[in-house]
Order: C-alpha cells, then sequence, then structure tokens
C-alpha cells in the first residue's frame, strides 16, 4: 500500500520538554503515528535532534522546525512509496536530508516518520509489530527480552546527586516477565524503605523513575542496591551506567573529589564485580577515551558486559572501530541517536556477526509510545532498559512486551 501522506505534531516528552509526534496515511485510509523521545546524557556522536533555539520559547528546545521539515520536506519526498518496503523509505529519508549527522532535517524529524511507517505497514498487515520488524533484521530470531530496571538515579538523570547515573537491577531465573517486574517492584519499595531508615527526604523520583537521593557515595549506592535486593529475597544482578563521559576532565576522571585515571577507573569497578554482582558497566569510561576503553574491555570482558552507549552513540562505523580494537562488548541501542529503522537493525546486526551484544534503550525523555517493547522483541536482542518500574511512559513498554508475551508472542 502507497503513503498518500504525512504529518506532524509538537507534543511533550516525560521531562516537559518538546518532541516530535508524526502520522503517516495510506491510500486506503490506513493511519498511524509514532512519537520519538530525547535524551539528557547524550553522546557528542549522535545523529542531530533539532531543536529551534528560541530561549524565550521551552528554553531553545522547541521542535516547531522538525515539524515542518516533516510536513513541508519528508512528507512530498515519500509520498507514494510503498509503507512495507521500510528501507526504501528510510533511504529516501536519508538522501533527501543529506548530512552525515542528520543535521539538516533532524534526526527527531526523521525517525518519527520512520517508526509511523513501519506502524502503517502493521495495520496493513494485519500483524504484530514485533512481527513485521522482526523481518528487517539479517537473522530473524524475535524474543522477549530480559529487563535491566533503574532503581537509583545520579548524574544527569537526578541532579548530579552522584557521578554515576543508573544503578540497575537484572533479574535473573524468573519464568516470565511479570514475575520479574513483581520481584523488582518489592527491590524498588525496599530501596524506598532503607532510604527513609537512613534519613535521606524522598520528595520525588528521577528522570527515569528511580530514586534520586543524596549519598555519601557512588558505593553507598550499590551497597544500598546490593541490601535491597536481599532484603527483597529477589534474585538479581546489578548494572551501572557509569556515563563517564559527562565527569571526564584532562585526560581523567573526576569522582567525589578525586582525579583517577583510567585504569583506576578499571580497578573501582573490578571491585564492585565481586563485592555487588555487577554484570553490566555501561560507559565505564568516556566517549572519546578509546585507550581507556581497549584497557578496561581487557581487565574485565571476560566477565561482565561492558556497553558502549557514548562511546558507540548507535553508528555503525563507531561500532566498526570498537570491533576492531577491541573496546566494550556491547552496544546500547538508541533508535534517535541514529536516526531510522533501518540504521537501528544495521547496527543490532553487525554487534551480533561481531559477537557483541545488544541492549535496546529508551532515553530519560520519553513517551507513552511503547515502540521500543516491539523493537527490542524483533530484534532478538534479549536485553531492554527501558527505566524503572514507575511513571507511565516507563509502563507503557514493560505493559506492551506483557501483552506480547501473554498474547502474541510464540
Amino acid at each position: 500500500m502507497k503513503i498518500r501522506s504525512v504529518r506532524a505534531l509538537e507534543i511533550l516528552d516525560s521531562r516537559g520538554n518538546p518532541t516530535i509526534q508524526a502520522e503517516v496515511a495510506l491510500e486506503d485510509g490506513t493511519r498511524a503515528v509514532a512519537q520519538v523521545p530525547s535524551g539528557a546524557s547524550t553522546g557528542r556522536h549522535e545523529a542531530c535532534e533539532l531543536r529551534d533555539g528560541e530561549a524565550a520559547r521551552f528554553d531553545g528546545k522547541g521542535t516547531r522546525q522538525a515539524v515542518r521539515n516533516v510536513e513541508d520536506v519528508l512528507a512530498p519526498a515519500i509520498r507514494g512509496l510503498l509503507t512495507d518496503h521500510q528501507r526504501g523509505v528510510d533511504a529516501r529519508l536519508i538522501e533527501v536530508d543529506g548530512s552525515n549527522d542528520k543535521s539538516r532535517l533532524g534526526a527527531n524529524a526523521m525517525l518519527a516518520v520512520s517508526c509511523a511507517v513501519a506502524r502503517t505497514a502493521t495495520i496493513a498487515r494485519g500483524v504484530p509489530l514485533w512481527r513485521h520488524l522482526s523481518e528487517m533484521s539479517a537473522k530473524p530470531a524475535p524474543r522477549m527480552p530480559a529487563p535491566m530496571i533503574n532503581i537509583i538515579s545520579g548524574g544527569l538523570h537526578a541532579g548530579h546527586n552522584l557521578e554515576f547515573q543508573d544503578f540497575l537491577a537484572m533479574p535473573r531465573g524468573y519464568p516470565d516477565l511479570m514475575s520479574a517486574l513483581e520481584a523488582t517492584a518489592r527491590v524498588h519499595r525496599e530501596t524506598g524503605r532503607l532510604l527513609e531508615r537512613r534519613g535521606c527526604v524522598l520528595t520525588g523520583v528521577a528522570d527515569e523513575g528511580g530514586w534520586g537521593p543524596r549519598l555519601g557515595s557512588n558505593e553507598e549506592a550499590a551497597a544500598l542496591l546490593r541490601e535491597a535486593i536481599g532484603v527483597a529475597g529477589a534474585s538479581m544482578d546489578i548494572a551501572l551506567d557509569v556515563a563517564s563521559t559527562h565527569f571526564h576532565e584532562d585526560g581523567g576522571y573526576r569522582v567525589e573529589g578525586k582525579r583517577l585515571s583510567s585504569s583506576e577507573m578499571a580497578d573501582l569497578l573490578d571491585g564492585w564485580v565481586s563485592r555487588y554482582g555487577v554484570a553490566s558497566i555501561e560507559d565505564p569510561c568516556a566517549e572519546d577515551d578509546w585507550d581507556g576503553w581497549k584497557a578496561i574491555t581487557s581487565q574485565l570482558g571476560s566477565r561482565v558486559r561492558l556497553v558502549g552507549d557514548d562511546l558507540f552513540t548507535t553508528n555503525p562505523k563507531r561500532l566498526e572501530r570498537g570491533i576492531a580494537e577491541g573496546a566494550a562488548n556491547s552496544v546500547l541501542v538508541k533508535m534517535n541517536q541514529i536516526g531510522t529503522l533501518t540504521e537501528t537493525f544495521a547496527v543490532i546486526d553487525r554487534a551480533r556477526e561481531a559477537g557483541y551484544g545488544a541492549v535496546i534503550s529508551a532515553r530519560s525523555g520519553e513517551t507513552e509510545d511503547s515502540f521500543l517493547a516491539d523493537l527490542a522483541v524483533a530484534s532478538g536482542a534479549g536485553q531492554i532498559k527501558i527505566g524503572s518500574v514507575t511513571r507511565s511512559e516507563r509502563l507503557a513498554k514493560y505493559n506492551r512486551l506483557l501483552e506480547i508475551e501473554r498474547w502474541e508472542f510464540i
């Protein structure tokens, strides 16, 4: 079925910042929308998220120009294309933008259209979104992903209360997703109770729904999470999002008033692996600290997942360099870091081919769109990072996964 029209709308994300929704309509009247997220902890190598820059409006974060780009540039370019030929549609979007980093039209504008096109094809075909998307993979092997769930936040997600950005729980050995979520909800509640007993004032939650307490150190957060897991009687590993780019300066890492070298950061995290059951570490080194990444991968890569987010930014060229140099062993996949579904799947497929893991990830500024859940199932990546077990923009994805697991997945 051919695309008849495309329109866009400026909407708000979970932090109250503007983002984009696109609607694609087909010749038979089928319509579908997609909403795109935005990030707070963004790497400088990400595709360009186009913002208006008008200081008097949303502190310059408006997306009206990106909306106009959808309606005035992208819509005419893809009108008449077949909606079930996703690669052809995405290739046309990339061609029309013409830049290396999506800076002309905006990765946010392009991704909204790319995802909306996929949804219309799904509706027209009468199949679940994840099944349609799975056909974009080089080796389609859909499977339910295991969640890594935010419990305590710091960094840019919680007002810099800690240097490290996220402390997450990774459920192990549960028979289904609901059992894993129930156990994690217990851990989340027990963490809150432990914080209250320690005199921490809890007035709200961080961007992704985790607790954002003032603690004495980063390690205190890891120890507290391990304690909460024990009190809750849960079976879980711990994952960290260090987001070290944001405290990397003068060739070192500024942590709790001290300057650590890359090797000292590796030794610090090495100790946590054994003490707290850390099984996954995201961005332990900064986005351009390639020597640090290679060293920590050599030291820890055989024991834990080392996930490149700012390092790779879902960019195939940066992933290729990581594979060639032995940096990291997994890639964090964020659709809006690259701008189209086709490019997203290319990164997932290349990671799989090289023996790297892939973690499908939400952003700190999310919407109620559950597209990410279907992407995680379709890709067969095996791991998803959505946020905590609070806030509806997070739960929309978990609830969609529950729906897929119970009603659709075979």
